[in-house]
């Protein structure tokens, strides 16, 4: 509907435009102020080009030929009327033929164009298909590597459990393991769905102080089970307009990630500070590092360098982070260590008030 009506528009001005080049032609506005002069027929002969011109462009090939049909017929009386020597009559039909030339020249060029955006739109639509396709084979095989391993233990343990001599010990132990495995698959579903079918960012002000130092503590059980240190130094009462399930998401995701990439006695350092107007959250841990080549995959979906896991979790932080209209960057050395920094918007005191 929005289509036709530009075309319409544009048809409108078209006919006007011819309109005002003819009535120039035919001397209807210029020579009533400045009275005949030879030279400017010539003038409002090449007006004529314009109209011809912007129909080629408009409508391609076949537009610009029908405005220098219309043209040359509306000009035909003004040629048959008017008493030319033969020089200055062939001069005009000359004109004309020009004016089919332009109208063909400029039509074949634009229609060039279209034609090659055209097939160009057709391959990036080509390549965003396959693209689309390599991430569902690439979803659909990461989800069922995920699950098999699980399905697998469930139904060794439901073996076991059905057996009759099963010892009461034994079952509680397989008990335990149908239930453990059952959670892993629900975890994993849980980040697929995450990814895939995130759900709507409400941004609102929230501490982002009071977010990272929960997650610190959520996860600090965990690493003294491992025998690491997380070291904090956090700067107080730092608001940005976000989500906060979704921030908290994030930091955590990075937290676990630098805990299970260190080793027994390793330091984990979490840092929170405000720099030109942002809050710059930055994890460093001592621990394996990332290799050069996987560094450049790191937020690829399902690429993983671990034994387990989906490979979903830094695809998430960076949607989360992009979301919030911030940034991420991650330094890494292979066993060295990872430092990943992440960058987002402030609230001012201002801006809270208000």
């Amino acid at each position: 509907m929005q289509a036709d009506k530009g075309k319409y528009y544009k048809v409108l001005i078209l006919a006007g435009l011819t309109a005002f080049t003819l009535a120039i032609h035919y001397g209807l506005i210029l020579e009533p102020i400045f009275g005949h002069i030879h030279w400017f027929h010539a003038l409002h002969g090449r007006f004529c080009y314009i109209p011809i011109a912007v129909a080629a462009s408009w409508f391609g090939l076949r537009g610009g030929l029908l405005e220098a049909g219309i043209i040359s017929l509306l000009v035909l009386p003004y040629i048959l009327t008017t008493n030319f020597d033969n020089f200055e009559y062939v001069g005009e039909i000359v004109e004309i033929l020009f004016y089919f030339f332009i109208a063909a020249l400029v039509g074949a060029l634009v229609e060039r164009e279209y034609n090659a955006r055209q097939k160009q739109q057709e391959a990036e639509l080509q390549v965003e298909r396959s693209q689309k396709l390599s991430l569902v084979g690439q979803i659909a095989a990461g989800v069922a590597h995920e699950i098999k391993n699980p399905l697998a233990s469930i139904k060794g343990a439901a073996d076991i459990l059905t057996d009759e001599k099963t010892s009461l010990e034994d079952m509680r132990e397989f008990r335990d393991i149908l239930d453990s495995e059952v959670k892993r698959i629900d975890a994993t579903v849980s980040e697929f769905l995450a990814f895939a079918r995130p759900k709507e960012t409400k941004r609102e002000p929230v501490n982002f102080s009071e977010i990272v130092q929960a997650s610190v503590k959520q996860l600090s059980t965990q690493a003294r089970q491992q025998e690491l240190t997380i070291e904090s130094n956090l700067t107080g009462n730092i608001v940005v307009n976000g989500d906060i399930s979704k921030l908290r998401q994030m930091v955590l995701n990075l937290l676990i990630n630098a805990i299970q990439a260190s080793q027994s006695g390793n330091v984990v350092t979490i840092s929170l500070s405000v720099e030109k107007k942002s809050a710059k959250l930055q994890i460093i841990d001592t621990g394996t590092g990332i290799k050069e080549e996987d560094l450049k995959r790191a937020y690829e979906p399902f690429f993983t360098t671990k034994a387990s896991g989906t490979g979903l979790g830094l695809a998430i932080v960076k949607s989360i982070v992009d979301n919030h209209d911030g940034t991420i960057t991650i330094e890494s050395k292979e066993h060295e260590g990872t430092t990943v920094t992440v960058i987002i918007p402030i609230i001012e005191k201002q801006e809270i008030l208000e």
